[in-house]
């Protein structure tokens, strides 16, 4: 998983309640289009006609956004189905950061697992920045210190601690669970001593699982 430290670019503001992920992406297409190939089908009904043309005054189809690597959202963004490939959608699209004054549960999770910074923000600093953000300025989001910097000035927000260090390692569960590979090692060794009958196979030591293609 890519590391997350910080990262500086516009802000697309998305200002719309209750974005779920069947909007965020289409569940067909993720029967269909390979991971890596999910962001051009982000926000489909919303960017784009039936015909594939884009829709004039979406906000990701103004050229000041069309590489924007911060999305601003209104509240309950990521709700609905606990599909993982919204987030990566919104990575395709090359989000690195959403902010919001709430997500979807699983969803947050989801972003967490992939390398996605979700940020709660109370609503009126939000529309603040939005407001600031509606020109293309650009904003920095620096994880490590725990502030969005925009126009030099510095708003604190807050992530969970566990879930901030894994981030700026770059680690996800199996990631996390790795790092105690020794350990892990060391008393599959001591239990296969001890009770040599629950083990069928030879020992084999952890390394990271393959990784589905994209």
């Amino acid at each position: 998983m890519q590391p997350f430290i910080s990262v500086t670019g516009a802000a697309a503001p998305l200002m719309r309640r209750n974005v779920d992920t069947d909007v965020i992406i289409r569940i067909e297409r993720l029967t269909q289009i390979p991971k890596g190939q999910l962001g051009r089908y982000a926000f489909e009904a919303l960017r784009q006609h039936a015909d594939g043309s884009p829709i004039n005054g979406f906000v990701l189809n103004d050229p000041c956004f069309r590489d924007a690597p911060i999305l601003l959202a209104d509240e309950n963004f990521g709700c609905g189905s606990s599909r993982e490939g919204a987030v990566w959608a919104l990575q395709g699209l090359g989000i690195r950061c959403v902010i919001a004054p709430s997500f979807g549960d699983i969803f947050i999770d989801n972003c967490f697992q992939n390398g996605l910074l979700p940020i709660r923000l109370a609503r009126e600093h939000l529309m603040t920045l939005a407001d600031f953000c509606a020109n293309g300025a650009r904003i920095t989001v620096d994880l490590r210190d725990g502030v969005i910097v925009v126009a030099g000035r510095r708003i604190a927000f807050t992530v969970d601690p566990f879930r901030r260090a894994a981030l700026l390692d770059g680690l996800d569960d199996i990631g996390l669970t790795l790092k105690d590979a020794p350990a892990i090692e060391a008393w599959q060794q001591a239990d296969r001593a001890a009770r040599p009958w629950n083990w069928l196979a030879p020992a084999q030591p952890l390394k990271e699982t393959t990784q589905c293609p994209d």
